[in-house]
């Protein structure tokens, strides 16, 4: 006969279903609790965040939100795309640092690094402009903003990010 002190608790949740809405909200922000999410999740964001800094606020040279969204919208993109485009420089790295929502934010600022790679930067070639020697800069940057994107979206935020502890909240994990 089975009663409440043979049966361990986790065994009820184990055999509980979970709904689908569930699931998915767990496998995006499960995490493993190692360092490479956290050193991968920082170094995005250090990098990123003067770059939105200097569109949303002027910060570090930047020309400030206003000016930015003119020239974006008068070079051609779309006003709803350059928000996006603020968006996720500025916003995806903070939330980055504190790995709210870290394969979402790298997913905005790995397709803005695409889009600036792709129009913008490619016809520069491959190398930065160190020495000033040719009209922009290249696609070298992009490719590793790119590549640290993609490892966030893959692997997740990693130790101290505040998508584990969502994930084991939504799963039903108490520890």
């Amino acid at each position: 006969m089975i009663t409440a002190s043979t049966v361990r608790p986790h065994t009820f949740n184990a055999t509980v279903a979970q709904s689908p809405v569930r699931r998915a909200l767990v496998a995006f922000f499960s995490t493993p609790q190692d360092s490479t999410g956290l050193i991968l999740r920082l170094g995005l964001a250090i990098t990123m965040f003067p770059h939105g800094a200097q569109k949303a606020l002027g910060w570090f040279g930047g020309f400030g939100f206003e000016k930015t969204v003119g020239f974006f919208t008068q070079g051609g993109t779309p006003l709803p795309l350059t928000l996006a485009i603020i968006a996720a420089e500025f916003l995806g790295p903070i939330a980055l640092v504190t790995g709210f929502f870290t394969r979402w934010s790298a997913f905005g600022i790995g397709l803005v690094m695409t889009g600036a790679a792709l129009m913008v930067h490619s016809s520069n070639g491959f190398f930065m402009n160190w020495m000033g020697n040719q009209k922009g800069e290249g696609i070298e940057y992009f490719i590793l903003a790119i590549t640290l994107a993609v490892a966030l979206i893959v692997k997740g935020g990693g130790r101290w990010s505040a998508d584990r502890v969502i994930a084991r909240k939504v799963s039903g994990d108490r520890k």
